[in-house]
């Protein structure tokens, strides 16, 4: 299924401190689940995620290095937290708190992932919204691509490294 062409509103959809985003993908990133909570903040119907990439509700913001860092964390079989904004299919956003883990069959080979999001502090957002519209304007200076990619990537290596921390204790001291 091909994204509908939305630009971002600017409008940020909330949800409760206690509701919990579930999705599944299979090894390729396709929804295979998505719970209720999922369906009504991006407001896709079931039908039309089942199937469809999940980077469906990528929002233009999100620095597509975190997505390379989250993808080389979970396809090594380790979880990922992350901080990720995400576009519904209105152009509207949701800021969420992602645990992204491997699922495993009997044999521990990975056969899916596996993601639950909940609401994270609007200060933490805050923090974080900084750092990705730093890491974005990296990834364009480099000229975008894997070049762009590349670049974001080396940027938040380097910070992590001045900073003396690894991406896991830095994302947990946000």
């Amino acid at each position: 299924m091909a994204r509908p062409i939305a630009k971002p509103t600017g409008v940020e959809c909330r949800f409760d401190d206690h509701e919990l985003i579930v999705t599944k993908t299979d090894l390729k990133g396709r929804i295979t689940y998505a719970n209720d909570v999922f369906i009504r903040l991006s407001k896709f119907s079931r039908r039309e995620v089942i199937g469809a990439p999940h980077n469906l509700i990528r929002h233009p913001d999100m620095p597509h290095c975190i997505f390379k860092l989250l993808w080389e964390t979970i396809q090594s079989k380790n979880e990922i937290f992350a901080y990720v904004v995400n576009m519904a299919r209105d152009g509207d956003h949701y800021w969420v708190f992602a645990h992204v883990t491997p699922t495993f069959d009997s044999h521990r080979n990975v056969i899916g992932f596996h993601s639950n999001r909940r609401k994270p502090d609007r200060a933490q957002v805050e923090k974080i919204e900084r750092l990705y519209a730093e890491l974005r304007a990296e990834e364009q200076h480099a000229g975008g691509g894997k070049e762009g990619i590349a670049a974001g990537h080396t940027m938040l290596m380097n910070r992590l490294s001045q900073q003396g921390v690894a991406y896991d204790e830095f994302i947990f001291s946000v």
